[in-house]
């Protein structure tokens, strides 16, 4: 006697296998320029797994909660503690003004119309693109600016936050791309150091991002969590280190430059709504059709 599997069981298990085998290969594009690739992950998940934008958002933040985790589990213990020390200042101040924009960001996915997120996350994925391509031909060098008063230092760090915030939590991203950058070109911090610290820095604010998406009931679906968020976050754990483990071998301004033109045309290719769509857009479920 045979016994007739369940379709919905069988659905979750084809899920969680796919989550599996698209977040290796993006965590592995992440580990090769040293981000936890969350910005490919978006288009995957609603142009392969059919979320809404704003369903996709919360459920990618959750993802890039478990790499951040995994990164700061096995980087902290190889990193020298009082080199982070002197920089308290800066990350606390940048933490502060992160947290609060990230409040914002995931509240203003919940009030804006699907239209209106969908080219906010078009516009803010082209950004981030735009300056892949742009550190593939200019690194991010610097020996940071003399704001003169602790005082400015410290709303300087604030002000980044906020923006960094907003975007994270509104992309469901950890915000690598945008606090390395900030470190380095404002502040003056070492790069290495710099990634490190970006981990330190990410990790309050997509909590309250996550908080946030939760209370908007994003999270409502407990299926999601082993048919995607499990999955895709260890198969991007895995695809990290596999890109780490590369980084030796492929030429990182090269990576950039088409990995900024893979996220430029993925986004436009995918958030750029179509007429023959634009009646299903307002008022759209935001469960996985897939």
């Amino acid at each position: 006697m045979f016994l007739r599997k369940d379709p919905q069981t069988m659905d979750k298990k084809r899920s969680a296998l796919l989550a599996f085998l698209t977040g290796t290969p993006i965590g592995c594009l992440g580990g090769l320029i040293g981000l936890g690739g969350a910005e490919f992950r978006l288009p995957v998940l609603v142009g392969l797994f059919k979320f809404s934008a704003r369903k996709a958002v919360a459920l990618n933040i959750a993802i890039s909660l478990i790499t951040v985790l995994s990164s700061i589990i096995f980087r902290i213990p190889k990193t020298n503690v009082a080199t982070i020390v002197p920089l308290a200042m800066i990350m606390v101040s940048i933490i502060a003004g992160s947290m609060t924009g990230a409040y914002f960001g995931a509240d203003f996915s919940k009030k804006v119309t699907e239209t209106l997120l969908k080219k906010t996350i078009l516009i803010l994925l082209v950004f981030i693109g735009c300056l892949l391509i742009f550190e593939s031909f200019v690194p991010f060098v610097s020996g940071g600016i003399a704001f003169g008063y602790i005082v400015v230092k410290i709303l300087i760090g604030v002000f980044s936050g906020l923006i960094i915030g907003f975007i994270s939590s509104l992309l469901g991203v950890a915000g690598g791309e945008l606090i390395i950058p900030t470190l380095i070109l404002l502040f003056g911090v070492d790069v290495k150091l710099a990634g490190t610290s970006s981990l330190l820095i990410s990790l309050p604010t997509m909590l309250i991002g996550i908080s946030k998406h939760a209370a908007n009931n994003m999270y409502a679906d407990k299926t999601d969590f082993p048919a995607l968020v499990l999955p895709m976050g260890i198969g991007s754990i895995i695809g990290a280190f596999i890109g780490a483990a590369l980084v030796s071998v492929v030429p990182g301004e090269t990576i950039k430059l088409l990995l900024g033109i893979l996220l430029i045309f993925s986004a436009v290719k995918i958030f750029i709504e179509k007429k023959a769509m634009s009646s299903q857009i307002n008022g759209v479920d935001d469960g996985n059709k897939f």
